[in-house]
């Protein structure tokens, strides 16, 4: 993360968890460049808090002149993403290493 390119999340993206990814996609944001990719490969889940907070850096990267990614969505994180039709507001990225979870 150091270069503000790559953020890997794990457990889960909650309410609990929140303020303190935000805090750190935030940082991730501010000192990088280009692409900021979140790997969520280890992700095991996402409430509505933890939407808002892919959101908020969504728009942070934004107007910072960079493009957030998501990489590796979990199949239950990518239906969520579908359902709420963040799929079309969220650049999702699977790796060729990785299964394809989001079908």
């Amino acid at each position: 993360m150091e270069d503000g390119s790559l953020v890997a999340l794990s457990g889960r993206l909650d309410v609990t968890a929140a303020a303190d990814v935000r805090n750190a996609l935030a940082r991730a944001v501010d000192v990088g460049e280009g692409e900021l990719v979140l790997d969520l490969t280890a992700l095991e889940a996402i409430d509505a808090t933890g939407l808002g907070v892919l959101v908020g850096a969504h728009r942070r990267a934004q107007r910072a002149g960079r493009t957030l990614v998501l990489s590796d969505v979990p199949v239950g994180v990518g239906r969520l993403l579908l359902l709420t039709r963040l799929d079309k507001v969220l650049a999702t990225r699977r790796t060729a290493q990785a299964p394809d979870l989001c079908a």
